[in-house]
């Protein structure tokens, strides 16, 4: 397995979550962080967290949806630290509603995060990736991408878009050195799984975002640079 110390990432949806986690354990293995999320308030906690670690980060606001915040957001980052070693695309948004009864703009808003959002960021990145000729992508999408469920239809629309996409991008940047993966962990305990069933919450069926973060680590220390789509097994046994 290779050492990630001295590599550069960036994630988006950095400030919590899977994000957050993700950032924290590369922080652990050396690695130098771009984070990006919404809101400047919402760095605070995991700005702590990281300082406490003594790790080396820079935090950029934009919303992924909106393309011209992205790339000032890419650029601050590039302009601290170079062309970046892994991209995280992370951030991602959630809605329930019957297919009929959910709002077009909803439809939008989810489409635009969770699949515009990781084009808009990976064209912003990829270009330097490509020039360095090495690097990893981690895409997240969800069980939801593989499997339809009800009261879930903008929401799936948008991870099967996820790994539709990362297989379509892997072939293009392999010779490029780059190696793409795409990640479907069922459910993750996050603010928005935890607001989803207050009646019926049950933390012992959610997987933790630690767990998630460990096992992206772990696959980007993999000397071996092929396609991954992975983790379908989380839905019946999570870890």
């Amino acid at each position: 397995m290779q050492s990630l110390e001295g590599k550069k990432a960036l994630i988006t949806g950095g400030s919590r979550g899977i994000g957050r986690a993700t950032a924290i354990a590369l922080a652990k293995e050396g690695v130098e962080l771009g984070l990006i999320a919404r809101s400047e308030e919402s760095f605070q906690s995991v700005e702590k967290e990281l300082t406490a670690l003594d790790a080396t980060f820079v935090t950029a606001v934009a919303d992924v949806a909106n393309e011209q915040e992205v790339q000032l957001a890419v650029k601050k980052i590039e302009d601290k630290f170079g062309a970046i070693d892994i991209l995280i695309n992370n951030a991602g948004v959630g809605v329930r509603g019957s297919f009929l009864e959910l709002p077009t703009d909803e439809w939008k808003k989810v489409l635009d995060t969770n699949v515009m959002g990781i084009v808009h960021v990976t064209q912003a990145a990829l270009p330097a990736m490509i020039e360095k000729n090495k690097g990893d992508i981690v895409n997240i999408s969800s069980m939801s991408g593989l499997k339809g469920t009800e009261g879930s239809s903008a929401y799936s629309a948008s991870k099967f878009a996820v790994i539709g996409m990362s297989e379509s991008l892997m072939q293009e940047v392999r010779p490029h050195n780059i190696r793409v993966s795409v990640l479907t962990p069922s459910l993750v305990e996050t603010d928005f799984t935890r607001g989803r069933d207050n009646h019926d919450w049950n933390p012992d069926k959610y997987t933790q975002a630690e767990d998630v973060a460990e096992y992206i680590v772990n696959n980007l220390k993999l000397e071996q640079r092929t396609f991954i789509k992975t983790a379908a097994q989380w839905a019946t046994n999570p870890f």
